[in-house]
């Protein structure tokens, strides 16, 4: 279906990103269109507006026949081939060139054997043969997971004593052989080699193969990492990983007993067991197992208990998109756990720890998806707890307005708080930038809800939203 006059406007209005480029003119070197539309139908798809400036307004634009021609030939040079509309809109009287470019079912593509994707509002090049792996890994084409093990023997290796338990919990009937059900499971290659996921999962030790597959646990006193009191590295199968650093934590962590009625005893652990289980099981299902040199590290201090994994949030999840949709790094592992339910719905998880922390009465954690994937669990006390949900409440405020808003709209938004009169022309002196940026980024800051005008434009105020 073709964008309306009304679809350009809304685009414009917000301005280009993930799913928008503009341009006010044909480039001069046509076939750079051809890079744009790549990245778009490597990713979730995307519109490239032609006759829309770098400040969002629709001047229009004139193209010739030669040029139209130019354009639908460079469209036709994507490998493979994807069909990408190209039609005008016209919009309070100016025409608009639209290319619209779906998300491809056949990626990667590329142009002139070069493949690029979309990074943000821009659409990157990729030149290294760690940025084309991770690229193919969220295409679903490669996963260290599904890669082959030669080194694995399964006589030697194979702990058959934990598969047994396994079979056990994950239903297999009683008259189904071993041999049937690592092929149901999907365990071996097309050459009936053992899959690294398998080897982690059902290795007596994996880490004699993998050797950083392993989790590392520390005690540091005090607050910072300055003198370590305990020091533990566990290995073997990921469940046995698993069950290790639980119990490891439990020896560190306090509790408290509720006793109620006749009841059994209730335990109240200083962080919720749920949120530890939940947390430890991420990170040993999405950590990034090709990162040799990093290993899953679970680090507690005074204040704060941290798990920390390689891998930062998976490029096929944006952040808006966390904690509510997940795309696994290694698909095998994630469903091995899942048969023996230890995750339940793809993407829940991130819920389940934070319903877990706040029904607990604590601060909400905090997810660091930068480089490294990493969970911060804060402890407080009752009476720190008012002060901090306060602070906390301000950052997650704070944080939404930089990543939903930019930083320009950050110090658009404190100015407003400390004036509610303040005029676009004084923001503008303030903060060192045109009259027009402030407007765009006062537009961002009402879509969003950040704030909204009271009264005229002349004699109104501002009100500021704290929600």
């Amino acid at each position: 279906m073709k964008l309306t006059e009304v679809d350009i406007k809304n685009i414009a209005q917000s301005g280009e990103g993930y799913n928008a480029e503009f341009k006010i003119n044909v480039p001069s070197k046509i076939r750079d269109l051809a890079g744009e539309v790549c990245a778009f139908a490597n990713a979730a798809g995307g519109v490239i507006l032609l006759g829309i400036n770098d400040d969002n307004e629709i001047k229009g634009i004139e193209i010739s026949n030669s040029k139209r021609s130019a354009i639908q030939n460079t469209l036709s040079g994507l490998n493979p081939h994807i069909h990408c509309p190209f039609y005008f809109v016209e919009v309070d009287g100016k025409q608009i060139a639209v290319i619209d470019i779906p998300s491809g079912l056949q990626k990667p593509y590329t142009v002139s054997g070069a493949i690029y994707i979309r990074q943000g509002a821009n659409s990157q090049k990729l030149t290294s043969a760690e940025q084309m792996r991770d690229f193919f890994q969220q295409s679903g084409r490669i996963y260290f997971d599904e890669g082959s093990c030669n080194e694995f023997i399964y006589e030697n290796d194979f702990d058959k004593e934990f598969f047994k338990e396994f079979r056990v919990v994950a239903g297999f009937s009683e008259s189904t052989d071993n041999e049937q059900i690592i092929k149901n499971l999907k365990l071996l290659d097309k050459r009936e080699v053992f899959k690294n996921g398998s080897v982690l999962f059902f290795g007596k030790k994996p880490e004699s193969i993998f050797d950083k597959a392993v989790i590392r646990c520390v005690a540091f006193e005090g607050t910072d990492k300055v003198q370590i009191i305990d020091d533990k590295i566990w290995g073997g199968n990921l469940m046995q990983q698993y069950k290790e650093a639980l119990q490891w934590l439990k020896t560190k962590l306090n509790v408290r007993y509720i006793i109620e009625g006749s009841g059994p005893r209730k335990e109240e652990w200083e962080i919720p067991l749920v949120a530890l289980k939940e947390a430890i099981i991420n990170a040993l299902s999405h950590r990034d197992y090709y990162d040799k040199g990093g290993r899953i590290m679970i680090e507690l201090f005074d204040d704060r208990l941290e798990i920390t994994n390689p891998g930062g949030l998976v490029s096929s999840i944006k952040q808006y998109e966390f904690g509510t949709k997940s795309a696994s790094r290694n698909p095998l592992i994630f469903g091995l756990f899942q048969r023996v339910n230890m995750v339940e719905q793809v993407g829940s998880g991130i819920k389940r720890i934070k319903a877990a922390i706040l029904d607990a009465g604590l601060l909400e954690p905090i997810f660091k998806t930068e480089g490294l994937f990493t969970i911060v669990f804060r402890k407080t006390t009752i009476k720190e707890k008012v002060v901090a949900n306060e602070q906390n409440k301000l950052e997650i405020i704070a944080e939404r307005l930089r990543n939903d808003c930019g930083t320009i709209a950050v110090e658009v938004y404190n100015l407003m708080i400390k004036n509610s009169d303040i005029t676009i022309s004084e923001l503008a002196k303030r903060i060192n930038k045109s009259e027009r940026t402030i407007e765009y980024s006062i537009a961002k800051l009402k879509k969003f809800g950040f704030i909204e005008r009271i009264g005229p434009k002349l004699g109104g105020r501002w009100q500021v939203l704290i929600n």
